[in-house]
């Protein structure tokens, strides 16, 4: 079948599928392979922007691929929030693959055919879920997103590698066996659907204990969303290359967690219902404790990797509060924060191996003066916090304003608190590692950076396109938030 003959929403799950297997085949021709790998990145964000050019808010089209079951098909349809993941996630692969290319060979990592393989693979089911039409689906794909990101995880072979590879999958699995699996089979039964449906798809006089129940399995067996205490495996994670850091935490696999949460609060439950169900405050309050304790545990992290993936789990908090917060601007918030976040984020890993690749620097107590000889890195590093952090000119500006609106709307005044109470301490424990590398205190003794050397090109390239990205959301988020107020059906096209 040809490739035109396939409807986009597949085309863009099929090719980095089809890309895998070339690349398998290119093993003994290396730059063949990572041509392949290159193009198919490029190719899939193209369909993705051909998809937001031709998408209509008004229309859903559903394409059923196959049905085991009776009721249970795999399906895909687009929305806009899927809309938004696709976008974010598509448009950053090929970055990141441009970074690997320079990262892989300048660390002559073992293993890079497979390594690219399983990369593929990785983005094809992370287009799957976004473009998922149902439950099944998604639950299909996101257990395949899993099991494709464990090998990369576990590359490095060492025992570290080992046993980080071991709490990443067994945690992943745990919870969603366990939590997640059975939240699906009890909204089938109650609900004898499982598709995603505007307004959500619970009949009227559903017993509000027995939803308030699945919520808790829903919010606990989504642990890609890394909300405590089920958020260990994501700094046990950063064992892995810094390639793999940046998929985990800004393209794929902590996104897929969040996207999955906020696509379940909104399409089966409803934000309406959501606001009445007796759990709902408790866990938006665990989340927002989530947000605190891992800010303050970022605080105490000397390792740059460690204090970014503590950083993420209080960041991917934020967007499961504005998603339980039953409030259309804090749900706004929330989608438009996994864009943002995701550029800001890489950008910050981005740094974090080209640090490690320039300097063989991983330690931030190591790096006073190192803006001397990393001035484009460490000064891209300090435009990424601002990012994390939500002032201008980035693009985390909006998405945390739509937040506190969401606490302003639901008079939420603890979470306000909570919200500005970490934007503060991401202040500390980020902006500190730049200020420290371009004007360390005259009783620090700098590393001996003196002269100016900056990482391979393609890292830097990829470094300076996700930077201009962060800056670019400020000042063009029309795209992200016309998809995100759709979401809550107060925006969109016309």
């Amino acid at each position: 079948m040809m490739l035109s003959s396939i409807p986009l929403t597949q085309a863009i799950i099929l090719v980095p599928m089809l890309a895998a297997v070339i690349i398998l085949m290119l093993d003994r021709y290396p730059n063949a392979r990572e041509a392949v790998s290159l193009a198919a990145g490029i190719l899939i964000a193209a369909i993705a922007i051909r998809l937001y050019s031709d998408f209509d808010f008004h229309a859903r089209v559903e394409t059923l691929l196959i049905e085991p079951l009776p009721g249970l098909s795999i399906a895909f349809q687009l929305d806009e929030l899927g809309m938004i993941f696709a976008l974010v996630a598509s448009l950053l692969w090929p970055i990141t693959t441009l970074y690997a290319l320079g990262y892989m060979r300048a660390h002559n990592e073992p293993g890079q055919t497979q390594f690219y393989a399983w990369f593929a693979i990785a983005i094809g089911s992370t287009m799957a879920i976004a473009m998922s039409a149902n439950l099944f689906t998604l639950f299909v794909f996101y257990e395949l997103l899993t099991l494709s990101t464990y090998p990369l995880v576990t590359h490095g072979r060492s025992d570290a590698a080992k046993a980080g590879g071991r709490l990443y999958l067994g945690m992943l699995l745990g919870t969603s066996i366990a939590f997640f699996l059975l939240a699906i089979v009890g909204t089938w039964l109650l609900a004898g659907t499982l598709t995603f449906t505007q307004g959500g798809v619970f009949p009227e006089g559903t017993s509000s204990v027995s939803l308030g129940f699945l919520l808790v399995l829903f919010v606990f067996g989504i642990g890609k969303a890394a909300i405590m205490p089920f958020h260990r495996w994501l700094p046990a994670a950063m064992v892995a290359p810094t390639p793999v850091s940046a998929l985990l935490h800004a393209v794929a696999v902590v996104k897929a967690g969040v996207f999955t949460l906020l696509k379940v609060c909104t399409l089966i439950f409803g934000i309406d219902l959501l606001g009445t169900l007796p759990t709902t405050e408790i866990l938006m309050y665990l989340a927002a404790a989530s947000i605190l304790v891992a800010s303050l545990i970022a605080l105490r992290q000397d390792n740059l990797k460690k204090r970014l993936a503590y950083s993420t789990v209080s960041q991917l908090n934020y967007i499961v509060l504005g998603a339980l917060m039953s409030s259309s601007a804090a749900i706004v918030g929330s989608a438009m924060h996994i864009a943002m976040h995701a550029v800001a984020k890489i950008t910050l890993f981005f740094c974090a191996g080209a640090i490690l690749v320039a300097a063989h620097k991983s330690n931030i107590s190591d790096m006073r003066g190192l803006g001397r000889q990393m001035p484009l890195t460490m000064t891209a590093f300090f435009i990424g916090s601002l990012g994390i952090i939500g002032v201008p000119p980035t693009g985390g500006t909006w998405s945390k304003w739509y937040l506190l609106m969401g606490t302003l709307d639901s008079h939420a005044w603890i979470i306000m608190a909570t919200l500005m109470v970490s934007s503060l301490l991401s202040i500390i424990y980020l902006l500190a590692i730049p200020v420290r590398a371009f004007f360390p205190s005259h009783n620090e003794t700098t590393t001996g950076f003196s002269i100016s050397q900056e990482a391979p090109l393609s890292m830097l390239l990829a470094i300076g396109m996700t930077t201009l990205a962060t800056i670019a959301l400020f000042f063009f988020p029309h795209p992200i938030h016309g998809l995100a107020q759709a979401i809550t059906g107060s925006g969109g096209g016309s």
